[in-house]
C-alpha cells in the first residue's frame, strides 16, 4: 500500500492546470509534471496503469535530474516505472479479471518470464543509458518471437512537463 499512497500523493502534488506546454526540439520541457485532467477523473484500468507509469517516470526524473527533469532518462527509471505500471495493472485485473490490453497483457507475460529489463533495453534504450551487462537481450528476442509474436512496444505519457512559472493556478 505505501506505493499506492506515494502515487496518490504525487498525483495530488503534481496535478495542475496545463494551459501552456513548452516544447523544445519537439519534446515537452519543464521543471514540473502536470497530469492530464482526464487522469484525475477516469478510472479506466488501462489509463490508470499508464498514469502510474507517468508518475513513476516523472518522480524518478525529478530525483535524478539537475537542471531540467523533463530531459532526464535512465534505464533504471524506465524499468522501475514499467514495474509500477505492472503493479497497478495487476491490482486492476484483480478487481476485474475481464480487463485486457494487448501491451499490458504482453508486458505481464514478459515480466513473469523475467525479461522486463531486456524488454526495456531492447525497445526503449536511449543514448547514454547505463544498461547492465548481464541482460540476456538475445534470449529475450528469441523468446519473444515464439511467445509474443507481433508484440508492439509502446509508451503513453498521461500528462506533460512545463515550467511552474508558466502555469497559473486556479
Amino acid at each position: 500500500m505505501p506505493m499506492r499512497f506515494l502515487l496518490a500523493a504525487t498525483a495530488l502534488a503534481m496535478a495542475g492546470c496545463n494551459s501552456e506546454i513548452y516544447v523544445r526540439d519537439g519534446v515537452t520541457d519543464g521543471d514540473t509534471f502536470y497530469l492530464a485532467d482526464r487522469a484525475l477523473v477516469d478510472d479506466d484500468p488501462v489509463l490508470q496503469s499508464w498514469v502510474s507509469y507517468s508518475l513513476a517516470v516523472s518522480a524518478c526524473q525529478l530525483m535524478n535530474a539537475s537542471e531540467n527533469p523533463a530531459r532526464a532518462s535512465s534505464f533504471d527509471c524506465e524499468v522501475q516505472a514499467r514495474q509500477v505500471m505492472l503493479d497497478t495493472w495487476r491490482e486492476k485485473q484483480a478487481i476485474d479479471p475481464s480487463v485486457t490490453d494487448p501491451y499490458l497483457d504482453d508486458l505481464e507475460i514478459i515480466d513473469n518470464a523475467g525479461f522486463l529489463g531486456e524488454h526495456v533495453a531492447r525497445h526503449f534504450a536511449n543514448q547514454g543509458w547505463d544498461i547492465p551487462d548481464d541482460l540476456e537481450i538475445r534470449a529475450y528476442r528469441d523468446w519473444a518471437r515464439d511467445v509474443i509474436p507481433g508484440h508492439d512496444a509502446e509508451t503513453r505519457i498521461i500528462g506533460s512537463w512545463n515550467y511552474a512559472r508558466n502555469v497559473s493556478s486556479y
